[in-house]
Order: structure tokens, then sequence, then C-alpha cells
């Protein structure tokens, strides 16, 4: 019942959006010039009603970002109202001046709400997103930007050519804020819309301003209305309050912002050749912008490329090692022949198994965690102990194997440094705990497979358990079967001389 009532509540939220949304735009398009100025003041005062109770009702923690939202409202509104009535001559560049006021304040309440959240890769969005912002400013460029240069001069033209940069900025921004979207926030889709709205109408505005279109400012009203409506009602939806989010976000659309940026890169290309007749400082500025662009499509392909292979690596290294103790597992100890096989060609093979004394009893009287911590030291005993190119497993449980080319001796004095390393008691959480080991050796002079790897983990398996049973510390396994002949000799013989 309560998702139910969930979905209802958010599809008459949408409704009453859209049902305003509409208003708007039929009262913009049909009513007259007075009707349409009162229309906005009411729609601005309604914007900021909004906005102020959802600050009281919701009180979010980050409060500035919605009065920033909230003082650009009213900027926005000055220079459309002023723009409107015909008053922008006698108050120029007032007008310009508070447009450009209120797009301070809008970015910088977006980059307030952005700022905060902790993105992983954030620095790999941020480059897409400025790719997608560079190739909004090289389109602004040949078709808004260098008409409204090319039709006037002074400060007004300055002033009317510093819209579509400002525009490209927050397009920026709001492709970062896009990318970075976890899950459905009405609240933030609801500021996002608003921002689009801006966008869509400063676009009017300054198609106008650079003559491609004739009355293109008149109905750049409307979004911007649109804009404010949207503002205050996404101060009045509850998830505001969550606005901006401080949990890390992993965004899993890495194809889908790879492919916009493809098409970006694809119509920023088409510039050049749509704008033939272009000037050559125009040409100039066009060509530095479709280098950076460039310049940052491949930067972003070789941070892939890396991040394709860090993460081959990573998946590599858990696929090889044992996640408690950092050393290899059995999989990649049975590789080890063939990984190993140049350096270990013609040397003898010896393979240690080793086994906890007593971690059983540890285990159920202090519980896994305490067992987990105690695998974990006497991992970093043994890898301590052995050699650098010595193979060191974690063979399961509290066994461990180090495989190495060592003659039969060496591996004798390498086994006395591994009992003596457990001599010291272990520093746990639950006390000092005394554990001790026993350890099984096998040796091969024939050049090692993955065949041999297995009889010598047989062999060195069973003299460790005679090395434990008899508490012996280390047992050689062919001096157990010379003990295990010398005792079927002994046997034979006392039997005959029996009979």
């Amino acid at each position: 019942m309560i998702i139910r009532g969930t979905r209802h509540g958010s599809s008459r939220w949408w409704a009453v959006v859209g049902g305003a949304a509409g208003a708007v735009l039929v009262s913009a398009l049909l009513g007259a010039r007075t009707l349409s100025l009162l229309l906005l003041v009411v729609i601005v005062a309604g914007s900021l009603a909004m906005i102020g109770i959802g600050l009281r009702r919701h009180r979010p923690a980050h409060r500035l970002p919605w009065h920033l939202l909230a003082a650009s409202v009213p900027l926005f509104a000055v220079g459309a109202a002023l723009r409107e009535t015909g008053l922008h001559q006698s108050w120029h560049p007032v007008d310009d001046l508070s447009t450009l006021a209120a797009y301070l304040c809008l970015g910088s309440a977006a980059v307030g709400w952005l700022q905060p959240r902790r993105v992983v890769g954030a620095r790999d969005l941020w480059l897409d997103s400025t790719l997608i912002g560079l190739s909004a400013l090289l389109a602004s460029w040949t078709f808004l930007i260098s008409p409204i240069l090319r039709h006037g001069s002074g400060f007004d033209t300055v002033l009317a050519a510093s819209h579509p940069v400002i525009h490209a900025l927050l397009l920026t921004v709001l492709a970062h804020s896009l990318a970075t979207t976890a899950g459905s926030r009405t609240s933030l889709r609801l500021v996002q819309a608003a921002l689009i709205a801006v966008l869509l109408g400063g676009l009017l505005e300054s198609l106008t301003a650079a003559g491609t279109l004739v009355n293109g400012s008149e109905f750049a009203l409307v979004p911007h209305q649109w804009a404010y409506l949207l503002a205050g009602l996404a101060a009045l939806h509850p998830t505001m309050s969550t606005l901006p989010e401080t949990g890390d976000v992993h965004p899993h659309r890495s194809r889908r912002r790879a492919g916009v940026i493809a098409v970006a890169l694809v119509a920023a290309s088409l510039v050049s050749v749509v704008g033939a007749d272009l000037g050559s400082g125009d040409r100039v500025v066009i060509c530095l912008l479709l280098t950076l662009l460039l310049v940052g499509v491949l930067v972003r392909s070789e941070r892939a490329i890396a991040r394709s292979v860090r993460s081959e690596r990573r998946a590599q290294y858990q696929a090889d090692h044992d996640l408690l103790t950092g050393l290899l597992n059995r999989a990649a100890l049975l590789r080890a022949p063939h990984r190993c096989r140049g350096q270990w060609a013609g040397k003898p093979l010896c393979l240690l198994f080793i086994d906890l004394d007593g971690f059983k009893m540890v285990n159920d009287s202090y519980g896994h965690a305490v067992g987990d911590e105690l695998i974990a030291n006497a991992a970093a005993r043994i890898r301590r102990t052995t050699g650098n190119t010595d193979v060191t497993a974690r063979y399961g449980g509290d066994e461990f194997v180090v495989l190495g080319a060592r003659t039969r001796a060496e591996a004798a004095v390498l086994a006395q440094h591994l009992l003596g390393a457990f001599v010291r008691p272990f520093d746990l959480s639950c006390g000092e705990i005394p554990i001790t080991a026993s350890i099984g050796v096998a040796c091969v002079s024939s050049r090692p497979t993955e065949t041999t790897i297995y009889d010598l983990l047989r062999a060195a398996d069973a003299a460790m358990y005679h090395a434990k049973e008899y508490r012996l510390g280390l047992t050689f396994h062919d001096d157990l079967r010379k003990a295990r002949r010398r005792t079927i000799v002994h046997t034979t013989t006392h039997t005959s001389k029996a009979v």
C-alpha cells in the first residue's frame, strides 16, 4: 500500500508540474504584453514563496544553494521585464547586468549542489562534461558569438556575446549533474529541468541578438517562466533536503557518456564546414577550440585505457591471491610451474607444507574473527621468512605452502627458520596466543610440472601429518619413506624369525 501511494503521489506531482507548465505556455503565447508581465510577476512571487516554504518546512542542511537560486529568480525577471516592456533602452545596461548576475547565482547554486558529492571517477566525469561544454562553445562561437560581434561593437555587444559563453559553462555543470545523479530524486530532476529551460530561453535570446531569429526574445520569456515555476516546485518537494547528496555515487554510464561525446565531436568537426564563410579570426578561434576538444578526447581515451588496465590487474590479483592474507591462492600455486619454468629449469624443487598447531581450538574458543586475525599474522611471518623467489601461498584454512628452487639442505634451513618464526606468541585482539607449526617437506630433482606439484603436495602433506602426530615440528617425506621401509623390513624379519 505504501508503494502504491508513493507511485500515485509521484504521478500527481508530475501532473501538477505538467499542468502548470502548460498553463504558462498557453497564457504566454495567447496573452497580451500586459497579461504576460502580470503572469511573470505572479510566477516570480509564487516561486520565491515556494522556495521560502520549502526551506522552512524541509530545513535542508545546505541552504546557501537554495538562497542563490532564490536570488537568481528576481534577477532574471528584472532583465526579462525590462526587455519585454521596452525600458531596456533607458535602463541599459541594467537588464544585461541583471541577467549576468542571475546566471552567476544560478551557476554558483549548481556548483554548490555538486561540490560536496564524492563521486567515484570524478575527474573523468568532469573531463566528459568539459568536452561537452567545449563542443557547445565551439558551436556557439560559429552560430552565435561571431555573428553578434560582427553586427555590433562596444560594451553592449560584449555583454550579448558573453551570454553564449555562460550558457556553455552552465551546460557543463548540467552535464556533470546528469552524469552523477544517483537514483530518481524529484527535486534534483526539477532543478535540472529548470536549468534546461533557462538554457533554452538564453539560446532564443542569443539567436535574436545574432540576427538569426526576428522575434525570438518574445518567446524566450516562456522558458524562463517555466524555469521559475520548476525551481519553486523543486523547493517544495521533500527530496530537496537531500541536496546535495553526500554519499558515494558510482556512475555506470560510461558508454552513454562516450556516445554523447562522440556525437559532440562529430558535430564540432562539421562546424568548420558549415561555417566556411567565416573570417580568419573566427577560424583561428574555431581551430583552437577544436584542438582543445581533440586533446580532451585523447586524454579521456588514455585515462579510459589506463583505468581498464588497472581493472584487469586488480581482477587478476584478486583471482590469484587470497583476500585475507594477500598470499597466492591454491589455483595460482598450481600454475607456478608454468609461470616459473624459466627460473626453475634444471634446478631441484622443494615444497614445504605448513600447518598451524592448535588453530581449531583458537577458532572455537575465540571465534572466527580472532581465527582470521591469527591466519593473517601467521601469513605475515611466513612471508617475511621466505625469499623473494619463493612461491608462498595459502593452501586452505590454516595450511600454507612454500615452493621454490632449493636443495634439500636449503629447504631444511628454511624450515628451521619458519619454525623459529612461530616461537614468539601472537599478539591478537584477545591477548597473546602461543601457536606452533608443523612442516612437511618434499623435494624433486626433475623438471617440475603440474603433475609434479600434485605429487609434491601429497608427499609434503603426509610428512606434515607425521610431524604433527609425533610433535616433531619438521619431517622430510623421504625420511618418512625410509622409516616406513625400515619398519616393513623389521616387521618382516621379526615374522620370519618367529616362524
